[in-house]
């Protein structure tokens, strides 16, 4: 399937991790089966939920996962990179449905078209909902209020989220459930790391903890860059295991304002990895 043939659909699976990681693993957290839950709750009554949270923590793969198990054929996402006017809107829905034919001139024309394709049910994740206006959110509101319509509407974002539905009275009213999704305590990233990726599942737990306080802080999307960097270095190396000379060169590629080590010549012990051993 191409691109343009998956326009509003799920994403595929290899999707769900930065950079496409391979052998990476959807871990069953507490924090996703929170959302699956509240999908699933969501998905039964055609509610509105709002799902947020800041950048890395998983939203987008807690969301994703939970569809494809509770309601795959019936999603639709639409996602916008800056605000859209409540025609592009139209114009977004016209398409994720995958509607027949040319999107109607006028706009009473078009909202027949997609109330009439609303009225079996239908699940919309509309991603970076920080982005929409308010027109927008008027207009996802009237499409929902719609007793002939069967929509469940999924608001997901990133910082700015919640505050932006908050400041929507009409729509925060409807919102039936909020969940912010946080970083994962230390406890839960050593557990959760090993089953992650194989990588991680001989480490050392003292030395995935150094990992987690000194650059990972609990940010999904942070593991994933860090292992990916540590694949390469071992590579390089010849290196079977990761070790904290290794660690910390692949994270310090990673901070802001930190030092590149050479990954081959190390003059002290903590600066970057020596020769394969």
């Amino acid at each position: 399937m191409t691109t343009a043939q998956r326009r509003g659909l799920l994403p595929q699976e290899r999707d769900d991790h930065y950079m496409r990681l391979k052998d990476a693993h959807v871990v069953a957290t507490k924090t996703l089966l929170e959302v699956r839950e509240n999908i699933r709750v969501a998905v039964e009554a055609q509610a509105m939920i709002c799902i947020y949270g800041a950048t890395g923590h998983g939203k987008s793969l807690a969301v994703n996962a939970s569809l494809r198990e509770l309601a795959p054929a019936l999603t639709r996402r639409i996602r916008f990179q800056a605000r859209p006017t409540t025609r592009g809107l139209r114009y977004e829905l016209f398409h994720a449905l995958e509607l027949p034919g040319r999107p109607p001139p006028q706009p009473i024309e078009f909202d027949r078209v997609l109330r009439a394709a609303l009225d079996e049910p239908k699940v919309l994740v509309c991603d970076e909902a920080q982005w929409l206006s308010k027109h927008c959110f008027e207009y996802l509101r009237y499409l929902w209020d719609d007793s002939d319509t069967g929509l469940t509407i999924i608001f997901t974002g990133g910082n700015g989220c919640f505050e932006t539905l908050q400041s929507e009275p009409m729509l925060e009213s409807r919102v039936y459930t909020w969940q912010e999704i946080p970083r994962m305590p230390l406890a839960e990233v050593q557990t959760v790391v090993p089953a992650f990726h194989p990588l991680w599942a001989d480490a050392d737990p003292a030395l995935i903890a150094v990992c987690d306080q000194e650059a990972a802080h609990g940010n999904f999307r942070a593991w994933a860059k860090i292992t990916h960097q540590l694949l390469g270095g071992l590579a390089a190396t010849g290196r079977t295991r990761v070790d904290e000379d290794l660690l910390r060169w692949a994270y310090s590629k990673l901070l802001a304002g930190g030092h590149d080590a050479d990954l081959h010549q190390s003059a002290t012990p903590h600066r970057g990895p020596g020769p394969a051993r």
